[in-house]
């Protein structure tokens, strides 16, 4: 059997709450198990959870069941990429030093059967998504980061939960409609990366749209959608890579 490098994103585990979750978490592990024989590289490719801040001894409750289904693959020697996502973000070394998971903080270049991608989770990329990208210098600034893991976690990681799900800049909810190729600012990103250097694969998550468009005729970009609406996936065989549904 041929093994295969799979790429998921956007699973926003713990939203909109902890028993809808419940659900997709348990899809994600049963799908997970499906293609473990076949697997050969996994790329998460951002918002594996809703909201995730690590303490310095302490990480936010629940996800047993997928965290421990990535150890599982991870210690069987299956190689675990995760890309850091704009729900995510405040992720530190806690799956590096607990699941032997590869954790980037932003896009990279990765070659394959002497095929090149560009991979990344997709926030902040492109000419748009102006609106998070000045919320996204506030999340990251040492400062704010500094003063939120003051929060008792019970206050902060609630409030950061809340707010995750309420407010549509930070869900991303009011952008979830294709806005054709020309507009599409992640496909605008990967035509301005080509000027440059030569790719045959873009894969982004952050969109929560599953697309597939030519950029020219030896580059393609993929978004892999998500697992709230779509639940879509890519897989490369070695040959071809393709957009797929469970």
């Amino acid at each position: 059997m041929t093994k295969k490098i799979y790429f998921v994103s956007d699973h926003h585990f713990g939203a909109p709450t902890k028993k809808a979750s419940l659900i997709r978490e348990k899809q994600f592990v049963a799908w997970l198990n499906s293609i473990e024989n076949d697997l050969e590289e996994l790329f998460i490719l951002g918002d594996l959870f809703d909201f995730w801040f690590e303490y310095k001894h302490v990480v936010p409750k629940g996800f047993v069941r997928v965290l421990g289904k990535l150890a599982d693959l991870a210690d069987k020697g299956i190689k675990i990429h995760f890309f850091v996502g704009n729900h995510d973000l405040w992720m530190k070394d806690y799956l590096q030093e607990e699941l032997g998971i590869n954790v980037y903080f932003k896009p990279k270049e990765f070659s394959f059967d002497n095929k090149t991608f560009f991979i990344g989770h997709g926030d902040g990329l492109g000419p748009n998504d102006k609106g998070y990208k000045h919320m996204k210098k506030v999340f990251t600034n040492p400062v704010a980061k500094f003063f939120f893991k003051w929060l008792h976690p019970d206050l902060g990681v609630g409030l950061a939960q809340y707010l995750s799900v309420k407010n549509k800049l930070i869900s991303g909810d009011e952008d979830v409609k294709f806005l054709g190729e020309d507009d599409e600012w992640l496909v605008q990103y990967c035509k301005r990366k080509l000027e440059k250097k030569h790719y045959d694969y873009f894969l982004f998550g952050h969109r929560h749209l599953p697309m597939e468009i030519a950029l020219n005729k030896k580059s393609k970009y993929i978004n892999t959608g998500d697992w709230i609406t779509h639940f879509t996936y890519a897989t490369f065989d070695g040959n071809s890579l393709e957009l797929k549904k469970i």
